[in-house]
């Protein structure tokens, strides 16, 4: 289980689309950015439109930088690997390959960036292999830009951008392999797992474990450094498989 719930009851309020987050309100700048300065984002898109105003609209925000725009797969891992982006939001759909075969290339970059992927679908099967392959969350290229921008601030914070209803119709879905080892997963961590299956955020589970917020970011460090995560939708996708807990 969760551990024991100090508060009231997290309410599901969003609708079951890639486009809802499941926060109960907009990333601030300071818990996005207290330290590092601006949040440093690279848009991958083909259509050069909508490309230009979702930089125009990133530009405007003094918590966050438009490093550049690419349109390919190639110019993707190239800019990537030069510029080292906070946050790349990535088509799904490029004239030179599909943005899902690309996330593990940019996760293979060092620093790598967290990945949000614009998406038309909201297919299940494109959505668990976005999950798989350690995206930290889709949002739909039809949600008001508005949007995108709590999702960047979302993503740069270390959050999953994965409503809970949709959270728990993609889990059972993952693929099981049980036949990997792993390192031991402590009972705090299990039930840091078990609230991140519930598609609860940081601060919902600092309160519902009766901890601060900081030892629960170092308990999902921990998790992800022993599960070879590169995100929090990853670290559960990879606790599903190998059978940590139930999805």
């Amino acid at each position: 289980m969760c551990g024991p719930d100090a508060g009231g009851r997290i309410s599901d309020t969003g609708a079951d689309d890639p486009g809802f987050t499941g926060h109960d309100g907009p990333v601030s700048t300071q818990e996005a950015d207290a330290e590092s300065g601006p949040i440093r984002v690279l848009i991958v898109d083909d259509h050069a439109m909508f490309a230009s105003s979702l930089a125009y609209v990133i530009a405007d925000e003094p918590d966050m930088h438009v490093l550049d725009t690419a349109g390919t797969v190639g110019a993707a891992l190239q800019k990537t690997a030069a510029i080292h982006p906070d946050v790349v939001l990535l088509d799904h759909r490029l004239p030179d390959g599909d943005g899902l075969t690309l996330i593990p290339k940019l996760l293979a970059i060092d620093p790598a960036p967290q990945i949000v992927m614009l998406t038309a679908t909201t297919s299940d099967q494109v959505l668990v292999a976005a999950i798989e392959a350690g995206v930290s969350g889709f949002i739909d290229k039809t949600r008001d830009l508005p949007e995108v921008l709590t999702a960047v601030r979302s993503a740069a914070a270390g959050e999953s951008l994965v409503s809970p209803r949709l959270l728990a119709r993609l889990l059972p879905r993952l693929r099981r392999q049980q036949n990997d080892v792993v390192q031991p997963i402590t009972d705090r961590e299990h039930d840091v797992l078990e609230c991140l299956a519930e598609g609860l955020t940081n601060a919902e589970i600092a309160k519902r474990l009766n901890v601060s917020i900081h030892t629960v970011r170092n308990h999902v460090a921990n998790l992800s450094a022993k599960l070879g995560a590169h995100s929090k939708l990853e670290v559960l996708a990879i606790a599903v498989r190998r059978g940590i807990i139930a999805g």
